[in-house]
C-alpha cells in the first residue's frame, strides 16, 4: 500500500491487517524487527537507525526478503511504506518470485495536496504510547491520551509546512512512479483517501 503522506496508510493499514488476518509490516516495523532479531543485518540496519539516516536501499531490500520468511507471513501480508520506488519494487518482485508467490495488489490511497497539508499540519500524536490523534479527531479529554492518559502533542515533522511539501514533492518523484509499474502488470488498485476512514476502508475492501 501508498499514497503521499497524510493520505491516512497507517489507519487503514491497521483495518485491512485485522479483516484479513495477515501483518501489517511498516518499513520502521521491519527494521525493528530485525534489530530486536539481533540478527547481523539487524546490526547493520541499527547504526543507520539510531544515527537518524536512511537505511539504504540494498540493506533495506534484504531487510525485507528476511522479514517475509518469518511464520506470521505464510498465509500473507500487507506491506506499508515499501517498496518506495520502482527499483525497490523490482527487488521485491524478485524476492517473491524465489518464493513462486506474487503480490496480490497495490494499493494507493488517492488524496490532493492540499488534503495533505491540511492534515499532516493537523495531525497530533501520543508522546508516549505513539497513538496518532488530529485536530479533527481529538482525544476526548484535554489533548491526553485516550489509552494511555499521555500528553497528545504535534508531531515534530508535520510543524513545517516547507518541510511537508518537500516531503511530498520526494513523494511525487519517486514513489508516484509505482502507478504506472503496478498498473502494467494489472493489480493497481486506486482508491479516494478523501472520503471517511469507514468509507475508505469499505472502498479498499471492494477493491481487493
Amino acid at each position: 500500500m501508498f499514497g503521499p503522506q497524510g493520505a491516512g496508510k497507517g489507519t487503514q493499514s491497521a483495518r485491512i491487517a485485522e479483516k484479513y488476518g495477515i501483518p501489517s509490516i511498516a518499513t520502521g516495523d521491519i527494521f525493528r524487527w530485525a534489530i530486536k532479531g539481533g540478527t547481523s543485518l539487524g546490526g547493520k540496519v541499527k547504526q543507520y537507525v539510531e544515527a537518524g539516516n536512511l537505511v539504504p536501499d540494498e540493506l533495506t531490500i534484504e531487510t525485507v526478503r528476511e522479514r517475509l520468511t518469518a511464520d506470521d507471513c505464510e498465509e500473507g501480508f500487507l506491506l506499508d511504506g515499501f517498496p518506495r520506488s520502482v527499483p525497490q519494487a523490482e527487488a521485491l518482485d524478485e524476492i517473491l518470485a524465489e518464493k513462486d508467490r506474487a503480490l496480490d495488489a497495490a494499493l494507493v490511497l488517492q488524496v490532493p495536496e492540499e488534503v495533505s497539508l491540511r492534515r499532516l499540519t493537523g495531525r497530533r500524536v501520543c508522546s508516549n504510547c505513539g497513538r496518532n490523534y488530529s485536530l479533527d479527531s481529538p482525544p476526548e479529554k484535554n489533548w491526553t491520551c485516550d489509552v494511555c492518559g499521555g500528553p497528545v502533542t504535534p508531531r515534530a515533522d508535520d510543524e513545517d509546512e516547507e518541510a511537508i511539501r518537500a516531503r511530498l514533492r520526494s513523494y511525487h518523484d519517486t514513489t508516484e512512479p509505482l502507478k504506472v509499474y503496478y498498473g502494467e502488470k494489472g493489480i493497481l488498485r486506486e482508491v479516494d483517501g478523501t472520503q471517511s476512514p469507514d468509507d475508505v476502508f469499505s472502498s479498499i475492501v471492494s477493491a481487493l
